[in-house]
């Protein structure tokens, strides 16, 4: 039986800052973080897809955890194909003069590619780096170009821990599940499972694939029906019951039978509802007075 790590993707939340789930003298950045991580074994960093990692900040990512602690660092805007602010480059490539302004030119991506590598890198030289996470945009469908950006990926990943997330629902879909497992296989890429809500539009369905022996990735985004629409608290706005924690505990105890490692995120981040459902998550994995799964509450 291989590990089970659950944890939430942020310790930084603006709506878990103020949720008060952080005790008082424990909420500037060092104490939030080491309240963090000695509740919890793992976490997702999410501001990297916004802005480039700084090699000082997973400096002291690193030194602020225990042994055992790992980041799970989601790739930059850029490198997964969404819209990337011209803001959001560093100074040299965005302005000044003979700069180039240009995200799709390829020197820029280069550079931006090297200078991800490097924020990272204390983060893979202390052993801390659970994996990056490439999560797709839901306009990136199967076919030959996406193939061709994943190859692409592949050889600028070379020895890293690489999970891949795809938001268009085709990916997983019961005729294309098994060649997509197939090409993240080929990577050595790990394949990410979602709970979400079911029955729209842009719903991926709940199947939990394995691609690499090393590690499987669940991440939780809540099953708010507003998913696809609204603002951001609207769709992740969710409160897991133990029933719904409840239908996971076998499919992720079944994943870990077949892989070193699972990391189970919760993405439902409001307020403090990631990190509880977490830690119940964790409860119930336990053995902690799970309740029986209920088959009508069955995603499979």
């Amino acid at each position: 039986m291989g590990e089970i790590l659950v944890g939430a993707c942020s310790w930084t939340d603006p709506m878990l800052v103020r949720s008060g789930w952080y005790p008082v003298g424990s909420r500037g950045a060092e104490g939030r973080l080491r309240h963090y991580a000695a509740r919890l074994p793992v976490v997702e960093v999410d501001s990297t897809y916004y802005a480039l990692p700084g090699e000082r900040n997973s400096r002291l990512w690193a030194e602020r955890t225990p042994d055992g602690f790992v980041f799970d660092v989601k790739a930059f805007s850029l490198l997964t194909g969404h819209p990337t602010r011209d803001a959001a480059l560093p100074p040299d490539l965005r302005e000044g003069p003979g700069a180039v302004r240009d995200p799709r030119d390829p020197t820029v991506l280069d550079a931006v590619w090297e200078r991800f590598a490097e924020g990272i890198g204390p983060l893979r030289r202390a052993g801390r780096l659970g994996s990056v996470l490439f999560q797709f945009p839901p306009w990136f469908r199967p076919g030959p170009r996406a193939e061709a950006f994943l190859a692409e990926c592949a050889g600028r990943t070379a020895k890293w821990p690489v999970s891949v997330e795809f938001r268009h629902p085709a990916w997983w879909r019961e005729e294309q599940a098994d060649a997509t497992a197939d090409l993240l296989r080929r990577h050595d890429f790990a394949a990410v499972a979602v709970d979400m809500a079911q029955g729209l539009p842009a719903s991926v369905p709940p199947v939990t694939p394995v691609a690499s022996p090393r590690l499987s990735v669940v991440r939780f985004h809540g099953r708010n029906p507003s998913w696809g629409a609204g603002s951001k608290e609207d769709r992740f706005r969710h409160d897991y019951a133990d029933e719904e924690l409840a239908e996971w505990v076998p499919r992720l105890r079944a994943l870990a039978r077949r892989v070193e490692r699972t990391h189970v995120l919760f993405n439902n981040c409001c307020g403090a509802a990631a990190v509880h459902a977490a830690e119940r998550m964790r409860a119930l994995l336990d053995g902690d007075g799970a309740p029986a799964p209920s088959p009508a509450l069955s995603l499979f």
